[in-house]
């Protein structure tokens, strides 16, 4: 199985390490030729804006949504969040999206990123023991449409992990940590395409 990391910007190599963990051959993609041989795509942590912006430089939002439609696999983390959602509270009039999870999202929801922290998550799809979470900057979901599974939410019911068919968004960073369930769980939804 090959699961590519847009290699923009942010946390792609932690998530490739992550990848290879689990015996699954990472691919680097910064070019829509780089989509060719996937089995599914993550769209690492960082800038939103920047990401956006070289989404669009990079020719990668047209082919991205087209094999988005076909079935491919998604899996936002954090800024990647942001990049699937279909609507953005305090978006930058020139972000991209590739708007595909009916979901609203407000971004850097937690503060600066002196106020990132972390929280144990119980995660139904995971199993136990709760999944240790890393937010940096994180986004929040504030509404989900009816197609969307909420997988995760803090102790104040705040939606920090959802899923709709083949999409997962996460607001907080699972490859900073040795807990490889959730590259699992993706790993998993790519298997079943």
């Amino acid at each position: 199985m090959k699961i590519g990391v847009l290699a923009a910007q942010g946390a792609f190599a932690e998530h490739a390490t992550a990848l290879r963990s689990i015996d699954v051959e990472p691919i680097e993609v910064r070019l829509p030729h780089d989509l060719e041989t996937i089995d599914g795509l993550i769209l690492p942590g960082g800038e939103s804006t920047t990401i956006g912006k070289l989404l669009r430089r990079w020719e990668l939002i047209d082919p991205i949504r087209a094999l988005a439609a076909d079935g491919l696999p998604l899996w936002g983390t954090c800024a990647g969040l942001i990049l699937l959602s279909n609507d953005v509270t305090d978006r930058a009039a020139d972000q991209p999206l590739l708007g595909l999870m009916d979901m609203t999202v407000r971004r850097n929801a937690f503060g600066r990123q002196v106020d990132s922290f972390e929280a144990d998550l119980e995660v139904a799809c995971l199993g136990a023991p709760a999944f240790h979470a890393v937010f940096i900057r994180a986004p929040i979901i504030e509404r989900v449409g009816d197609a969307v599974e909420t997988l995760a939410t803090l102790d104040d019911d705040t939606i920090v992990a959802a899923r709709q068919g083949a999409w997962l968004a996460t607001s907080f960073h699972p490859e900073l940590t040795d807990d490889r369930r959730f590259h699992r769980y993706f790993a998993s939804i790519c298997g079943e395409r």
